[in-house]
């Protein structure tokens, strides 16, 4: 694999971003370099230190943060105190902007990996002068037919697995949303009710990523699990609050003039609604690299050595 070696960051800090929250946020690499920021997945993943490695820290200012309620960000979403009326995506495109003029960046490459390549699509649409390029990795756009899949769809593909995964929720909600389902449970003021649903969530998850069950090592962490599915569930229950089904991919020609490059395992289940290719073919200035016997994961050897290749194509 061709990452770069690990480093550590040369500054650090808590951004207020109003609303009771403070926003973990990190700088690695060349501080006089070319500016790049990392957008996690979930919603609600938290960033690890294997992103930094993705970036020539000879060549880029790497900034990696923490949205809303995840990582070291606080109030953290695992507590049934936070609100989450203003964990948002137009609460995470304005706190990005402010990180941005926080630390003097005028444009910076941005790449989003699964729900981050959500948030740095509908980013560049907003700010497009502040993008000097995209690189999205395990594509999605937040529409509900990605979310239908997820939750529903893959049933047929993993029946086992997915029929747990429904009858974690009351025999009344099974047939219906079953994202507003779970974020019911996990809205729950019993700390069992909500246990047990952010670990039926978390075992699904599991399964649609083809590992052996509970063997990521992170859902094993009660505090990352309630935070993450409690996140997860509050966006796929509400649209990605987007405001407008599919407003992601209409909006994919505001993306021209921004070059960009989406790596996407062949086996990632958001192809079979085809959001790659719609994407490129409305963005028109985006490469599509597919890589082979791969899915989403964006630490796989094929899909990490992309990633490398495209942000040292921009260096």
């Amino acid at each position: 694999m061709s990452l770069y070696p690990e480093i550590e960051p040369y500054d650090h800090g808590m951004l207020d971003v109003g609303d009771g929250n403070r926003v973990y946020w990190e700088v690695c690499g060349n501080p006089l370099g070319k500016p790049a920021v990392l957008l996690h997945g979930g919603p609600g993943s938290g960033c690890t230190p294997g992103f930094r490695r993705y970036f020539d820290p000879d060549a880029y200012r790497i900034v990696l943060l923490d949205q809303r309620g995840s990582g070291r960000s606080t109030p953290h979403a695992s507590d049934p105190a936070t609100d989450m009326g203003v964990n948002t995506t137009k609460h995470l495109l304005a706190d990005l902007e402010l990180l941005r003029r926080h630390l003097r960046v005028e444009r910076w490459l941005v790449w989003g990996v699964s729900w981050g390549s959500v948030l740095g699509l509908r980013y560049a649409q907003t700010y497009p002068d502040r993008v000097s390029e995209l690189v999205l990795t395990g594509l999605a756009t937040g529409s509900q037919a990605e979310v239908d899949l997820l939750t529903r769809g893959l049933g047929r593909v993993f029946p086992e697995a997915w029929a747990a995964f429904r009858d974690g929720v009351p025999e009344a909600d099974r047939d219906g949303d079953l994202a507003e389902a779970y974020l019911r449970l996990l809205s729950s003021g019993d700390a069992e009710v909500r246990a047990r649903a952010a670990r039926a969530w978390t075992d699904w998850e599991t399964a649609i990523a083809m590992a052996a069950p509970r063997s990521v090592a992170r859902y094993e962490d009660p505090v990352f699990r309630a935070g993450f599915a409690r996140t997860v569930t509050h966006y796929f229950a509400n649209g990605h609050w987007l405001g407008e089904d599919g407003v992601v991919l209409r909006d994919a020609g505001a993306l021209r003039g921004i070059p960009g490059v989406v790596v996407q395992g062949s086996l990632d289940f958001g192809n079979l609604v085809g959001v790659p290719w719609r994407l490129q073919l409305g963005w028109g200035d985006g490469e599509l690299v597919v890589v082979g016997d791969v899915g989403h994961d964006a630490g796989a050897e094929g899909i990490a050595s992309a990633v490398v290749r495209a942000t040292d194509g921009f260096r």
